[in-house]
């Protein structure tokens, strides 16, 4: 029987409550202002009462077996998948994507449970040979303890599933603080673990607009061991500051400014393909998105020709309405910025080749801009928007250090079919993830994650518990074996 997704209440101890002073704040579809729910709007004290369930459910939750944790994250990842369509729909509903994308998220959102249960079982630890006959040396790895996760509006259910999936697999327990933008989805797979059987205190789930007062008390409590954030690079360097204070583990998922390269030798129709790909999902607002397209001369003309045609092509509108492949943006503050950054590219001589200007509301046509040089503020700022600022170059080395004049290094991708450039090219970026002849690279089982200010730790993979544990080394002494 299907099970009620939509939740107007926060979760915690595994039980659905509103904020201790009876405070709300709507949440509206980003498409038309229309309201969809109200939730409850919770302050520091109630982050509080949330810790401490947390932290009293630790010891028994970290006690079981991870064969025992796998088998609740099996029945968690199990409901996900019955109840993909209504999951997708409230998605599309709360940040606006269309729906086909909200489809495929809150799959790609059940892959990490479902990794992340395999996983559970497999926290080895090692036995180092001892130099000492009546020795051995062991390491084990150990749950951290109560986890926070801040995640983000753009991918409200896979930001979630990628975080709490590992946390909970490796023995940790958690207190989620989704965006204020989109509680809703939060809450729905709330309400599936809780269904699954999860414990009280294991998962909760803090819903609020109170993001700098909640954030810090998630970020300074001694009893939160773990932080792991997804959003922006600004925000991100004042969690790690916070963090500081008791030495709490980070991880990091910033911002990012990617290039997508496309060499001479290319097969054409495939760029222009993973560009549409990369550049559009969500609407340009991904952090892995291309943010920059470096492109040949040789092949440039044609590049840019097709990629402006199927621009033109892209259906833009309500994420629920049929063959609709452009949402809106998130919210005023993000169709200003896109504005923003499209006029300066214009006034300081970039051209302007489809798009450019809000059609109605949030939303804003697929927009191509060529010309554009590395002073230019859509140069050097990651857009967020479906906007494509192209650049020309000449040579492999001009590309290359033009991908990396800048202070991230989330993702990149390149197109060539010269298998020695794709070696040099693919360890020259200075990037964490480089997709090579595709412009979509996530999955489970890669890690996921950037170098210099795009953050730090990794998601994904089976690196992705070993973020949640700690290395614990046991000296055994007076073992007679001989």
């Amino acid at each position: 029987m299907p099970i009620e997704l939509l939740k107007d209440l926060a979760y915690i101890e595994g039980a659905w409550c509103a904020a201790l002073d009876g405070a709300t704040f709507p949440v509206t579809d980003p498409a038309n202002g229309d309201h969809i729910a109200t939730v409850p709007n919770l302050y520091p004290a109630d982050a509080e009462r949330a810790i401490t369930a947390a932290q009293a459910a630790f010891q028994g939750w970290s006690r079981r077996t991870g064969l025992e944790r796998a088998d609740l994250l099996w029945r968690w990842h199990a409901l996900v998948v019955e109840h993909t369509r209504p999951l997708a729909e409230l998605m599309t509903r709360e940040c606006g994507k269309p729906l086909a994308e909200s489809i495929g998220e809150v799959r790609y959102g059940a892959s990490f449970i479902r990794w992340c249960a395999e996983e559970a079982r497999r926290g080895y630890g090692d036995v180092i040979p001892s130099e000492q006959h009546d020795r051995r040396l062991l390491v084990l790895r150990q749950p951290v303890g109560v986890v926070s996760a801040i995640t983000p509006w753009n991918f409200p259910m896979s930001m979630i599933t990628r975080k709490v999936s590992p946390a909970l697999a490796a023995g940790c327990t958690v207190v989620l603080k989704p965006s204020e933008e989109t509680p809703l989805s939060a809450l729905a797979l709330a309400a599936l673990a809780h269904e699954a059987g999860l414990p009280a205190g294991v998962l909760n789930v803090v819903t609020t607009t109170q993001a700098r007062e909640v954030g810090h008390l998630l970020c300074t409590d001694p009893r939160v061991r773990k932080v792991t954030f997804t959003g922006s690079t600004a925000v991100g360097k004042q969690i790690m500051a916070l963090a500081a204070g008791t030495v709490k583990r980070v991880s990091l998922e910033l911002g990012g400014n990617a290039p997508f390269i496309v060499f001479d030798d290319a097969d054409l129709e495939a760029a222009v393909d993973g560009a549409i790909a990369s550049k559009f999902r969500n609407a340009g607002q991904t952090c892995v998105c291309a943010n920059r397209i470096l492109v040949q001369r040789g092949i440039a003309e044609r590049f840019i020709t097709a990629l402006t045609e199927r621009a033109l092509a892209l259906r833009v509108g309500h994420g629920l309405e049929d063959g609709v492949q452009l949402g809106p943006l998130i919210n005023d503050r993000a169709l200003a910025k896109v504005e923003r950054l499209v006029g300066d590219a214009v006034e300081q001589g970039a051209q302007l080749l489809t798009g450019g200007k809000a059609t109605t509301g949030r939303f804003f046509p697929a927009t191509v801009l060529t010309g554009i040089t590395p002073d230019m503020a859509c140069f050097r700022e990651e857009v967020f928007g479906p906007v494509v600022p192209i650049t020309v170059f000449d040579t492999e080395a001009e590309a290359i250090t033009l991908a990396n004049d800048t202070p991230y290094g989330l993702a990149a991708y390149f197109y060539t079919r010269d298998l020695a450039r794709s070696w040099r090219v693919g360890e020259a970026l200075a990037f964490g993830m480089v997709g090579l002849n595709t412009g979509l690279i996530s999955t489970a089982a890669a890690p996921f994650g950037g170098v210099k200010e795009s953050g730090i730790g990794r998601e994904g993979s089976r690196h992705a518990l070993e973020e949640f544990t700690e290395m614990k080394y046991l000296a055994m002494a007076g073992l007679e074996t001989r």
